[in-house]
């Protein structure tokens, strides 16, 4: 079916619409007070229009125009209540994060009780890279809002490591869990946090500490053996899973992470009876697929090496890794060309990763 070409004059008055609706007029409000030529058009829009379409245009993703639509209203009525406070939220979606910040303390100012807004101040500080600034709005209010899409309790924490205050971290991390501030379970969330975030010497004694409130606790032998295999400390990462093992035979994730350890000693063969106990345990992850790749392909078993491989790039395509490793045993194998197609494939995926925020 053809497009009927809309007329000059629908044109005209489509233009018009989108030209006043910047400024918060109707067609028939522009009826009412034409546009001189060289003059500046009338602002008759409401506060409330005005926030109502801020609203609209910040969640179509357009916040230059939202900014624009309430610094409008700004100039002509600067002492609006809530302006403050809706040009901070739209700073914020912007991630323009300092603005916010500002625009949130002169909001506070004219509603010292709004909790969100508190909440909104903390967490703009801490997206700035300023988390001592953080700190204070934050433990002011930790609920959570469906504005900030993240728990403030989370975030809390990870400013109170940031500024080296582990104790309020960890009870950051304790109420965020739900368990006492003093328990082995709180040394245990706060070692896995501090871990994540490269705070390796003060992990292993939190990991540590927890272990010594509560022997039998769960995953903490599992944290101090990742944390021992990181730095490269390989026995004392061994005697951490399996003492983990005694105590939570189950978990899949230990005999990967113990068999990866053993890899690294060139046990390949325990290696692979761990990573199959791995797999019968849980099929849906693709890490040991992938490490299995490695070690049939060190055992000269490439063709069973090419099976897990293929297995963990049907699990996981995007991931440049096992096209790597697969390229590899293809090459092994004689297959040229199966070779350089993956080879090439996983180096454009991990450029693609690489140029990801």
């Amino acid at each position: 079916m053809n497009r009927i070409k809309p007329s000059a004059a629908i044109l005209l008055v489509a233009s018009l619409a989108l030209a006043n609706q910047a400024l918060g007029q109707s067609p028939a409000d522009q009826a009412q007070n034409p546009v001189i030529e060289g003059s500046q058009p009338k602002q008759t829009s409401s506060p409330d229009s005005a926030f109502a379409e801020a609203r609209r245009l910040s969640q179509l993703g357009k916040f230059d125009e939202a900014l624009a639509q309430l610094e409008a209203l700004a100039a002509n009525q600067p002492t609006v209540k809530g302006l403050a406070r809706a040009l901070g939220m739209v700073y914020y979606k912007k991630s323009d994060f300092l603005a916010a910040a500002a625009k949130f303390k002169t909001a506070l100012e004219e509603d010292a009780g709004d909790a969100e807004v508190i909440q909104l101040l903390g967490l703009s500080y801490y997206l700035a890279g300023r988390p001592a600034e953080a700190i204070g709005p934050l433990e002011k209010v930790q609920a959570w809002y469906p504005s900030t899409n993240v728990d403030a309790s989370y975030i809390l924490g990870i400013c109170h490591i940031q500024t080296k205050d582990y104790p309020s971290a960890r009870k950051a991390f304790a109420k965020m869990f739900s368990v006492p501030a003093d328990s082995a379970a709180s040394y245990l969330f706060t070692a896995r946090m501090l871990f994540r975030h490269d705070y390796d010497p003060v992990a292993e004694e939190y990991a540590k500490k927890a272990v010594e409130l509560d022997p039998k606790l769960p995953r903490v032998h599992l944290l101090l053996g990742e944390l021992y295999l990181y730095k490269s400390r390989v026995p004392e990462a061994i005697e951490q899973f399996q003492k983990e093992l005694e105590l939570n035979p189950g978990e899949a994730a230990v005999y990967y992470k113990l068999a990866d350890a053993y890899s690294r000693l060139q046990k390949y063969e325990e290696a692979e009876q761990l990573l199959q106990r791995s797999i019968w345990l849980d099929a849906t992850s693709t890490g040991p697929y992938i490490l299995m790749g490695k070690v049939l392909e060190k055992k000269g078993e490439t063709a069973l090496a090419v099976r897990a491989l293929e297995r963990a790039i049907t699990m996981d395509p995007n991931n440049p890794i096992p096209h790597h490793l697969l390229g590899q045993a293809y090459r092994e194998l004689g297959k040229t060309e199966d070779a350089d197609r993956e080879l090439k494939l996983s180096e454009q995926l991990q450029i693609q990763q690489n140029a990801k925020p």
